[in-house]
């Protein structure tokens, strides 16, 4: 964000911009919601934290939002996937699932960081893999254009994975469901992968 306050109104703050929302997003709803073990708790405080992000950015000169609704909607739909994927943690790890929601949290934030920093440094499949990657495209586009094809398959994504994701939770400790998740997230993967590949 302090990268925002000397930025001039044309700036490509979408660079910027995107990826810190993301990376707060999934760090407040995915690991409250692996403490708390509450997808609500996980939500809420990553709307928070999304909400704080955008009105510290405009107290540090970014310029307003294009398109808030679309903005609003990447939010909200990368809250509640991020959330889910913390309640899974808490199902399955219980009180240790906090650690594992750190670790995914800090192994996306990197690659989300990277991708932001030195476009085209990682390759495209591996991107299109990212939950996290997903939702900074969304933000992204939602910040400059909404409605793109990249956009449109990145809040699908999204969307598609936390149903799975809360799927398997319900039904832990039933292992099945992982065949469903991972089926899911793999489908999705190629659709995104399909939008941002050669």
């Amino acid at each position: 964000m302090l990268l925002l306050r000397n930025a001039p109104a044309t700036a490509p703050i979408t660079q910027v911009a995107g990826p810190i929302l993301v990376v707060g997003l999934m760090g407040a709803g995915m690991i409250s919601a692996a403490i708390a073990g509450r997808l609500w708790i996980g939500i809420a405080l990553a709307l928070l934290t999304g909400a704080g992000l955008v009105l510290l950015a405009f107290a540090l000169g970014m310029p307003p939002l294009a398109h808030p609704l679309a903005t609003g909607l990447a939010i909200i739909i990368g809250s509640i996937s991020f959330a889910a994927r913390g309640t899974l943690f808490a199902r399955s790890a219980a009180d240790k699932g906090w650690w594992i929601a750190v670790a995914v949290v800090a192994g996306e934030a990197a690659v989300v960081a990277t991708a932001a920093a030195i476009p085209g440094a990682l390759p495209g499949w591996l991107l299109a893999l990212l939950p996290a990657q997903w939702a900074s495209m969304a933000i992204q586009s939602a910040l400059t254009g909404p409605g793109t094809p990249l956009a449109i398959s990145s809040l699908l994504a999204l969307s598609g994975t936390a149903a799975a994701t809360l799927l398997v939770a319900y039904l832990w400790p039933k292992r099945w469901p992982y065949l469903i998740m991972f089926t899911t997230w793999l489908g999705f993967s190629a659709l995104v992968w399909h939008h941002v590949g050669p």
